[in-house]
């Protein structure tokens, strides 16, 4: 059967009208071209209600009842990691049958989405009071202390890497087309390891490193780019330099080359890579360089040295704001 053709309200209106003016159904529907019943309907209904508006219609029951909800809602919220399949087989166990879209769509009601969970580092109870102490002893530091510090770490970045899941319109049957493969190289096809620092005032130097770093080869590289990029990057006297716990970083023989040069160190928690803003920078710059495709690991050093000089003062400046969000999250 076919759906009802939807009358205008002024249509009605003007049916109403005629009618008033004393002429009959079969006139009427001759009239404006609709069948008497239709008419003689749409005149009822007016006289019942008084208007030709139609009501608002209560819709189909729904099949998942408020308790259901209720219990549906307190599940995701203990259990962040419940699927709707889950979900769908508590309620098959009521004998409610119900398809994952709806479910969807009723956690949805409640501002509840799915979403990919964020990665973040193991913390037992040591690493947590460590992050704790960290927090209550630097939440209300003004930004002249942010503004001395030194923050430095290393990162690996792949020839070919960076393969994170990438979009392509395509139409069906062509996924195996050359234009629509992202294509792999084993091992990422070579890399290099670079140490680097940064400020409030900009990037300070960038290093390659080369082979598998050591505390001799750390302690080399810092002697040779600390002190000229506190002076590039104009840190006044009481600049902080921070590093993270890595055991290079912590070894006797580092920590005595420290206190010979005397570096005013930050302290810092273990297991704590999310409170490092030079970690977002790696981010930006891996991204520039590989917009740009290197073809060798020659001219990968290259294009990141010159991405590195890109990466403008503002960039860091707003990432010092993630230090303080960061803090609060761990006090509360």
């Amino acid at each position: 059967m076919g759906a009802s053709k939807h009358l205008s309200n002024d249509l009605k209106t003007k049916i109403i009208q005629h009618h008033g003016l004393g002429e009959g159904y079969k006139k009427l529907s001759q009239r404006f071209k609709l069948s008497v019943s239709t008419v003689r309907n749409i005149v009822r209904n007016w006289k019942t209600t008084g208007t030709v508006l139609v009501k608002a219609r209560s819709g189909r029951p729904r099949k998942i009842s408020e308790r259901q909800r209720r219990r549906m809602v307190r599940t995701v919220t203990v259990n962040p990691q419940t699927s709707s399949k889950d979900l769908q087989h508590q309620l098959a166990a009521d004998g409610v049958t119900v398809h994952r879209s709806t479910i969807q769509r009723t956690l949805h009601k409640e501002m509840l989405y799915g979403r990919v969970m964020r990665k973040k580092p193991f913390l037992c109870t040591r690493h947590k009071r460590g992050r704790l102490r960290y927090a209550k002893a630097h939440l209300d530091k003004p930004a002249s202390f942010w503004n001395k510090v030194l923050w430095t770490d290393e990162t690996k970045i792949e020839l070919f890497g960076h393969n994170q899941g990438r979009y392509a319109w395509r139409k069906k049957n062509t996924a195996f087309q050359e234009k629509h493969l992202l294509p792999t190289v084993k091992f990422g096809g070579g890399s290099i390891m670079l140490w680097g620092c940064v400020s409030s005032a900009g990037t300070g130097n960038l290093v390659k490193v080369e082979g598998r770093m050591d505390s001799s080869q750390y302690q080399q590289i810092l002697e040779n780019n600390v002190q000229e990029s506190v002076t590039k990057l104009k840190l006044r006297r009481g600049w902080i330099f921070q590093q993270d716990n890595d055991p290079k970083h912590c070894s006797k023989s580092t920590e005595a080359f420290m206190q010979r040069n005397k570096y005013n160190i930050l302290e810092w928690p273990s297991q704590s890579p999310d409170l490092n803003i030079i970690e977002n920078v790696w981010c930006a710059l891996k991204r520039a360089v590989h917009a740009r495709k290197p073809s060798n690991l020659t001219e990968l050093e290259m294009i990141c040295r010159e991405e590195w000089s890109k990466i403008p003062p503002t960039r860091i400046q707003t990432l010092r704001s993630r230090i303080t969000e960061v803090t609060k999250t761990i006090l509360s």
